[in-house]
């Protein structure tokens, strides 16, 4: 054969290979001709149907993209709108996915070839369809106007330089290639190409068991939210938004946008409560410069409303009682008459006290501690398997059961017993502390406490009755922690098998298991709105979990040690974790950022975190027996030097309460007292060196009593609980 101008032979791959192109040094007369004699016929039938778009020399009459200017992504991006707008509703929630990179990537292009006043006409024309999850990014990218601006914007390089990830189900993906096929020279061609250059798609199956599974953003949109509401959990750009916690271009996962918006209330109990607040106000008028109880309401009702809240269907909750009416109302109380802490002042700080409760003659057997949240109860679990309630105010513990049935004589403790294994967690229901009981009124006080244990079960006890209600078995290994959910009804449990497990009152399995860490998980919490929970291992990992899903949302990597407490703030958008090596690290969760590391105890563990009201200070509680006080506001690290150096050891100065329970101290400390309460054992011994950091605002010492427990009221006041230790 001689040898002619070349022509071009395309073979169609899937689209996770790449569309190849092979130049056949031939005539085209002579190349069908051999095929016809061999054949080849199904080769020469694809060759004369793509030679009809050739030359007369062989090359593609359309080849290079500029031949067609600017117009060419409106026709292209038009027809995969109407494509997926007329197709079936099965696959339009999927398929719409693919639009937004289609988007993006047509209007870079046309910056890049210097198409200006079509790329403003391009993106004024479709922006408003993606407005709602891709706001900050559009934001940056309509500044854009010649292509300098494209090779010098960081969000247009981050999209040039990756490709945007996009899951679909095999049978819609199938369809699209076909239809791109089928329409090649309506368009076709532009968008199969922008999806094979720019986009990395991924076939996943419709099963509803898997977690990321296509399913759930059926089930979601079931639910009434918008298409444009539901972002799957791998979509996007590694590292890019809507955010990922491992912010590195290898990052493989690309999480969900998160509703960190506190759970909207229920109308009706709404309603209810804002009644109840009214009579209060009539009969208790507020002080001079005091909000009333309705304002005070009205104003916590504003600051749920935001962008971000999640819908009541994300969190089922049983219907209200009367109880929850009473609940609410004094929570309102509280939060009004609550010492305000807004941060940190003149280089000191907020003025905190800290009430210590120490347990003498434990002999190292309290394993764990708990306040009640009405500031009435603490309960201990001990090594011996048995559980002891306090009395914090030395008030009898009566039970609603019939003497004849209930033998035990009163006293201001009672013993639960049950487990065949060590206690390792105790939590006490949701309470409220109600000032002036009311007899109309229902009772506030914590109803339930849960414990987990090394016999691997986790047991529900009764506080009006001192008994045990129920027995949860499903974990395979012993259980590390377990926590309430906010509102009640649902618990949280983390075990040494690996996995953590939402579980409700009401049922006697487990709803949901959380199951990726590689190691045990040791701490577990719940977001503020109950919507996403949280887990701690010894994978050195702190993982976020959404409950709709049972997937991953966030994965917060930097700790060396192992996790040891976890804590959101009450405004949702922080969480604080600890681990054994003594640091403490913040966490951004819209962005899964890491705002700061914070370091002040020594090694052994910090055993408890908890957050003011305003999510404005940290306390910590831990091994070496003192509680630290944070400033939490970012950019205060860096306002001193980069941390002193102190001696780690005993300290000096005692506010341990001197006999078992409410035999509490309190000091006050500001940075001045860091060093003192550092201090080796009053001078007599030089420890290990520590490095305290700036942020740090106060530390309050014991003598010998490391710290299980440290909780911050709703009125702002600091509670601590440790065992004196000899």
């Amino acid at each position: 054969m001689g040898v002619d101008a070349p022509i071009l032979y395309h073979r169609t791959y899937p689209l996770s290979s790449r569309l190849t192109y092979l130049y056949i040094p031939s005539t085209l007369f002579s190349v069908i001709e051999y095929l016809s004699k061999k054949g080849y016929s199904r080769t020469e039938a694809m060759l004369r149907m793509e030679s009809a778009n050739t030359d007369r020399e062989g090359r593609p009459l359309i080849q290079r993209a500029e031949d067609l200017g600017g117009d060419k992504y409106f026709k292209a991006f038009e027809l995969a709108r109407g494509w997926i707008e007329e197709n079936l509703d099965i696959y339009k929630p999927e398929l719409k996915r693919i639009l937004y990179p289609l988007f993006i990537y047509s209007y870079l292009n046309l910056l890049a070839d210097c198409y200006k006043n079509e790329s403003q006409k391009f993106f004024n024309a479709y922006k408003d369809l993606f407005i709602r999850t891709h706001e900050s990014d559009l934001r940056v990218l309509n500044t854009l106007s010649l292509p300098e601006h494209v090779n010098s914007n960081n969000i247009a390089q981050v999209y040039r330089t990756n490709k945007y990830r996009v899951t679909l189900s095999p049978q819609a993906y199938y369809n699209l290639l076909q239809f791109l096929e089928a329409k090649d020279r309506e368009g076709g061609t532009i968008v199969l190409s922008i999806l094979q250059h720019h986009c990395n798609i991924r076939t996943a199956e419709r099963g509803g068991a898997s977690g990321s599974s296509l399913s759930l953003i059926g089930a979601a949109l079931g639910q009434g939210l918008k298409d444009e509401d539901v972002l799957a959990e791998d979509e996007g750009i590694p590292g890019h938004n809507p955010g990922s916690a491992n912010m590195t271009d290898s990052s493989s996962t690309v999480l969900v946008r998160l509703r960190l918006g506190h759970l909207p209330m229920d109308p009706d109990l709404a309603s209810d409560v804002q009644n109840e607040l009214q009579d209060l106000d009539a009969k208790n008028p507020p002080g001079e410069g005091q909000n009333t109880l309705v304002q005070e309401f009205e104003t916590h009702i504003k600051r749920e409303q935001s962008d971000d809240t999640p819908s009541r269907e994300d969190m089922p909750l049983p219907p209200y009682t009367a109880r929850d009416v009473a609940m609410e109302v004094q929570k309102v109380r509280e939060n009004r008459d609550r010492f305000k802490i807004e941060g940190k002042t003149g280089g000191t700080g907020p003025g905190l006290s800290v009430v210590m409760f120490t347990w003498h003659n434990t002999y190292d057997s309290i394993n764990c501690l708990d306040f009640s949240e009405d500031n009435l109860f603490a309960a201990a679990g001990t090594s011996e398997s048995y559980i002891r309630v306090w009395s914090l105010e030395g008030r009898a513990l009566q039970s609603i059961l019939p003497q004849a049935a209930d033998t035990t004589p009163l006293s201001s403790s009672r013993r639960l017993i049950g487990h065949s294994g060590p206690i390792y967690a105790v939590s006490f229901s949701p309470s409220a502390k109600n000032e002036d009981p009311d007899p109309i009124w229902p009772s506030t006080a914590p109803r339930y406490l849960v414990s987990c244990s090394a016999d691997k079960t986790v047991r529900l006890w009764s506080l009006d009755t001192w008994t045990n209600l129920v027995i949860y078995k499903g974990h395979d290994d012993p259980v590390w922690d377990v926590t309430w959910c906010p509102f009640g009804y649902y618990f949280l449990t983390g075990s040494h098998d690996k996995t953590a497990r939402l579980w409700s009152t009401d049922h006697i399995s487990f709803l949901r298991m959380f199951a990726g860490h590689d190691q045990d998980v040791d701490t577990v919490c719940f977001h503020p709105n109950s919507v996403y929970v949280f887990t701690g291992s010894s994978d050195k990992t702190v993982r976020m979990w959404s409950i709709q899903t049972g997937s991953t949302v966030r994965l917060f990597t930097g700790h060396t040690g192992n996790l040891t407490s976890i804590a959101c703030s009450p405004d949702g958008k922080t969480l604080a974790s600890a681990a054994d090596d003594g640091f403490i690290i913040l966490w951004d969760l819209a962005s899964g950022r890491r705002l700061k590391v914070m370091r002040g105890h020594s090694k052994g563990g910090i055993w408890s975190l908890s957050w003011s009201v305003e999510s404005s200070v940290l306390v910590s509680g831990g091994a070496d027996g003192t509680v630290r006080v944070w400033d939490v506001a970012v950019g205060n690290e860096a306002s001193g030097p980069q941390g002193k150096v102190i001696a780690e050891g005993g300290a000096g100065t005692k506010i341990d309460g001197g006999a078992t329970g409410a035999q509490g101290g309190s000091a006050a400390g500001g940075t001045a007292g860091v060093a003192n309460a550092n201090a080796g054992g009053g001078g007599k011994k030089k420890g290990k060196e520590v490095v305290v950091t700036p942020d740090q605002i106060s530390a309050f010492p014991t003598k010998k009593s490391p710290i299980y427990k440290v909780k911050f009221t709703r009125k702002n006041l600091v509670v601590a609980g440790g065992a004196y230790l000899p």
